[in-house]
């Protein structure tokens, strides 16, 4: 009995390693956040290390996304990130969601949820793992977009309005 479920589920392995999401390369920047919000160098390689996997239209792939169910993992991990934040498709929202996911961003950073610990198990993504004067670097750029947004737009326009 128990060699039959082995067997079972060995087949099941196998037959799911033809099953494949697509994967996030598409890459397309037609609204990235860089188009209208200075990105100096040192954001833009933080940005790349430590966010865009999850958070842009083009995800760098660990080998390991060649196996399943890794790979059903990381394609939802890397949607529900999309559906969050997307910095390649960031200046199609309203300037007072863009202005709300700065302030998202300056939260998440600065308390240490952003990236992700998962993002960095087993010594994977070292690069993502910020020092606390990378964290202000990335801080202190999203407030800067803050004031940039509050000194062009009128302060109402910046509130996200409840329905």
């Amino acid at each position: 009995m128990f060699k039959k479920i082995l067997i079972g589920v060995l087949v099941i392995l196998v037959i799911i390693q033809f099953i494949r999401p697509e994967k996030n390369l598409s890459d397309d920047q037609t609204h990235s956040i860089a188009l209208k919000y200075p990105v100096s160098g040192d954001v833009k390689e933080l940005l790349r290390v430590a966010c865009e996997d999850c958070h842009s239209n083009k995800t760098a792939y660990p080998w390991y996304v060649n196996i399943q169910p890794i790979a059903w993992f990381l394609d939802n991990h890397v949607q529900e990130g999309k559906a969050e934040l997307n910095f390649s498709t960031f200046t199609k929202l309203p300037v007072a969601v863009q202005n709300h996911k700065f302030d998202e961003i300056i939260e998440m950073v600065d308390e240490k949820e952003m990236p992700l610990k998962s993002y960095m198990f087993f010594g994977l993504h070292e690069n993502a793992n910020l020092s606390d004067q990378q964290r202000a670097v990335l801080v202190n750029w999203a407030k800067q977009q803050m004031t940039m947004l509050k000194n062009e737009y009128p302060a109402d326009s910046l509130k996200i309005k409840k329905r």
